[in-house]
């Protein structure tokens, strides 16, 4: 069942009641619990919890009272995630009175294959909450046809749907194909006025033949009025999409001209953007021009978290700093572009862009600017100061779901390390299953992981790193042969100054990270370790307990002799990671 069926309803002034916590079993004289509030799309909630509560056992709990799985659950509090689920509410720093943010991590698109009795087939992708009525506004707002909404006739399994059924207590997968039939049929003509486009829907007499569903005819089974409905589309005259290139000698490949090129016939042909109801920032799938697919994914610095025009109620950052510690808030589009830029093809780095595909499948990403009402402003669009928008552009995958939605034992091994390699090196802060896309190849069935999401690699430290791979079964094989010789070629000094050819200079903490989680992936992979024991020394185990890589650092910076060069630090890291390493994998 998705979880979008059971979202919460506006409740204020609410307060959660658990059976079996302490304070039931021993009355309101145990005074160690504090009174938090729960916001979540608007509603507040009160919640009793102890300090000492576990993360994990906080968001059971609200999965008992709102039906909200716990996987689906993001906690913020003072501008950080509540991500590790094994350290304490308290040690968060939440307080009696504070105010947590619950954000809905869902994945709840589902892909519909709609088929006409002509045998054409058109994709929607609609959200799982929805229903069969909105499948039909989608069918006629897409262009696929024409026709008054009660003109259209829905059969799934040689049933008619009713307008009010949920399409996630239809849909069971991405495979699911509703059959289209129409009562009706109806003749569309267009024509311009001035700047304005003039539509006219126009339904016919029985006599006449009908060029509907992509110009086939169909017969009119009953006689009907002639009713005329006139609907004006005003085209955007400021329409802006361009790629954002600060370096002369980059040259942009066909596939990322045509993403770019695809990403804006759509919106001139007024396919409006659609905000993921994911994450805690605005992303956008941009339709292509015939609005039957996705082609790209925006995702405005904006509307990061903590940023001025963030669309999830976010509070605005106080510090720069964003979600995870180590990332600045309005420098995500940068790091998804620098993670598509550093997923070097097997062949080698990216020296431009090419179409080669990237050793772990980041999918192509460049930095535009693009202009849109569709988007979210603070203010309204038509008050915005800069209406433009810059951002990330990320081509979109077709997939069928994320690995949220299956257990990881099914993964091949190789995909799964292909992830390792990329979160490890670019020290990633926020790699959980709902960001690892699943395509199924239709000939053997054979899946493919697909990583996205990368707006918060190459922070500033390692503190917020987490990989969720790490349970996974397969991060404890060790790295086969190609893959150990592909993570030797790695050279983060080359990779520091590609991020500059493209335009971003990386920040000297950064880099400082990129170069020594780099050489923590070569020194492991050198020594056959596999990516879970790579992983648990650059990932914490709880929140204030300090990883195996951050202790080599302090003892580095503690050892450091004023004015010492960068190489001569990163020999010290090297000399005592080498000794840590052979102390723990002898």
């Amino acid at each position: 069942m998705s979880i979008a069926s059971v979202a919460p309803s506006p409740v204020h002034g609410g307060s959660f009641s658990f059976p079996g916590n302490v304070l039931d079993q021993f009355g309101p004289g145990l005074r160690e619990s504090i009174l938090i509030y729960l916001t979540v799309a608007g509603s507040v909630s009160r919640m009793r919890v102890l300090e000492s509560d576990s993360i994990a056992s906080v968001k059971l709990r609200i999965q008992m009272d709102k039906g909200i799985y716990v996987r689906m659950q993001k906690l913020i509090f003072d501008g950080k995630e509540l991500a590790r689920n094994n350290s304490c509410v308290g040690d968060y720093g939440v307080a009696d009175g504070n105010v947590l943010h619950l954000v809905l991590r869902l994945s709840d698109l589902q892909t519909i294959t709609v088929r006409t009795v002509c045998g054409k087939e058109f994709e929607l992708h609609v959200e799982r909450e929805r229903n069969v009525m909105h499948v039909k506004e989608q069918i006629v707002d897409k262009g696929i046809v024409a026709l008054c909404l009660k003109d259209q006739q829905l059969i799934f399994n040689g049933e008619e749907l009713e307008d009010q059924r949920i399409i996630s207590s239809i849909c069971r997968d991405n495979d699911t194909v509703i059959h289209f039939l129409l009562r009706k049929s109806a003749k569309v003509s267009a024509k311009v006025v001035d700047k304005d486009v003039e539509v006219s829907i126009v339904a016919p007499d029985l006599s006449e033949d009908t060029e509907a569903l992509g110009g086939e005819k169909a017969q009119l089974g009953t006689q009907l009025r002639k009713p005329k409905a006139v609907a004006k589309d005003i085209l955007q005259s400021n329409l802006i999409l361009e790629p954002i290139v600060v370096n002369s000698d980059i040259k942009l490949t066909p596939a990322i001209k045509q993403l770019i090129s695809g990403t804006l016939d759509g919106l001139e042909r007024d396919k409006q953007p659609v905000r993921s109801s994911e994450g805690s920032g605005g992303a956008y799938f941009m339709w292509d021009s015939s609005g039957h697919k996705y082609i790209s994914v925006f995702k405005p610095m904006d509307e990061e978290p903590m940023a001025v025009n963030n669309p999830r109620g976010l509070p605005l950052s106080t510090n720069g700093e964003g979600l995870k510690r180590g990332t600045r808030v309005g420098e995500g589009a940068f790091r998804e572009v620098a993670a598509y830029i550093l997923d070097h093809p097997r062949s080698g780095p990216r020296r431009c862009y090419n179409e080669e595909e990237g050793f772990a499948g980041v999918p192509p990403t460049v930095m535009v600017k693009c202009c849109h009402g569709g988007f979210n402003y603070a203010a309204g669009y038509e008050n915005a100061s800069k209406k433009f928008k810059i951002g990330s552009l990320q081509m979109f995958k077709k997939n069928c779901g994320s690995c949220e939605d299956m257990g990881p034992r099914a993964f091949p091994v190789e995909e799964v390390h292909k992830i390792s390699v990329l979160d490890i090196r670019l020290a990633n802060a926020d790699r959980h299953a709902g960001n690892i896309l699943i395509n199924k190849d239709g000939c053997n069935n054979r899946l493919a992981l697909i990583p996205i999401d990368h707006g918060y690699c190459l922070p500033e430290n390692f503190e917020d790193c987490t990989f969720e791979w790490l349970y996974w079964p397969q991060a404890h094989e060790p790295y086969s042969p190609d893959t150990v010789n592909y993570i030797m070629s790695l050279d983060a000094e080359q990779d520091i100054e590609l991020l500059k050819f493209y335009g971003w200079d990386l920040p000297r903490e950064c880099a400082r990270i990129l170069r020594i989680s780099t050489m923590l992936l070569k020194k492991g992979a050198e020594k056959g370790l596999s990516p879970h024991a790579i992983g648990n020394i650059m990932c914490r185990q709880t929140l204030k307990q300090e990883s195996v890589v951050e202790q080599i650092i302090q003892e580095a910076e503690e050892a450091a002799l004023p004015g010492i060069s960068e190489a001569a630090y990163l020999e010290s890291v090297s000399s005592l990671m080498d000794s840590r390493l052979n102390g723990l994998f002898p």
